[in-house]
């Protein structure tokens, strides 16, 4: 069994999920539970925080020591995979990647507000890697000028995150609100593409778990068994 964990990065995509139990956005104990089902092998794209624990280290641990393969891209998963790189999770796609290099380090670049499962995970504000992006392909389009793309990008890491849409960006940065619509037209979904990445990687793994790792083992801390007493 493989197990997807996506919402708003997958939001609007034809993805083939062929073969994939799809499961929404994952919280912790997710993956810990997806091990104890079965699982062969897991794919985290999306992940709550907040309002409820996120996707705890411990648990991806605990699934690799399993032999399950863990990937990790795109978003919550994006950064757990550059945190785990080393125990053997799998970094998939550019923002993984940047993470992992050090060239990204802070969480909020791939934040966003998102509907509920009702509406399908529709993202409702713009993720930083996606804005970036975008202003780049818009800059070189000459769309915008290097002051506007430069007052644009500021704007965006000026706004909290739940609070980034393309309006509210423009505002703040003193431009055209006529832009937005030039802005939904050349929107590079630099999530949507690493998540699609992820998708596909997993769907071709093959089936069944594989050894434990080399190098370490599995240890059971004090908040892993409080954690365990809690399901018991």
């Amino acid at each position: 069994m493989k197990v997807l964990f996506a919402g708003p990065s997958l939001h609007g995509q034809d993805a083939d999920l062929t073969g994939l139990d799809l499961r929404p956005p994952a919280r912790q104990g997710d993956i810990h539970r997806a091990v104890l089902a079965g699982a062969d092998a897991i794919g985290l794209i999306d992940g709550v925080f907040g309002f409820v624990p996120s996707v705890w280290h411990k648990e991806i641990l605990f699934a690799l020591s399993q032999g399950v393969r863990v990937l990790g891209g795109a978003s919550l998963g994006a950064l757990r995979a550059a945190e785990c790189a080393s125990f053997g999770m799998e970094p998939v796609g550019e923002i993984a990647n940047a993470y992992l290099s050090g060239a990204r380090h802070e969480d909020a670049d791939v934040c966003l507000a998102h509907a509920p499962a009702e509406l399908d995970f529709m993202p409702l504000s713009e993720p930083l890697v996606d804005v970036e992006a975008s202003v780049a392909a818009l800059l070189e389009l000459g769309h915008v000028t290097d002051a506007e793309a430069w007052r644009w990008l500021e704007a965006a890491h000026d706004l909290y995150f739940a609070d980034r849409t393309v309006e509210a960006m423009l505002e703040r940065a003193g431009l055209a609100a006529a832009l937005a619509e030039t802005y939904r037209r050349h929107r590079v979904g630099v999530k949507a593409r690493d998540a699609l990445a992820l998708v596909e990687r997993l769907r071709a793994l093959p089936a069944g778990r594989g050894a434990p790792p080399e190098g370490w083992s599995f240890r059971a801390s004090d908040p892993w068994r409080n954690y365990l007493a809690t399901l018991a």
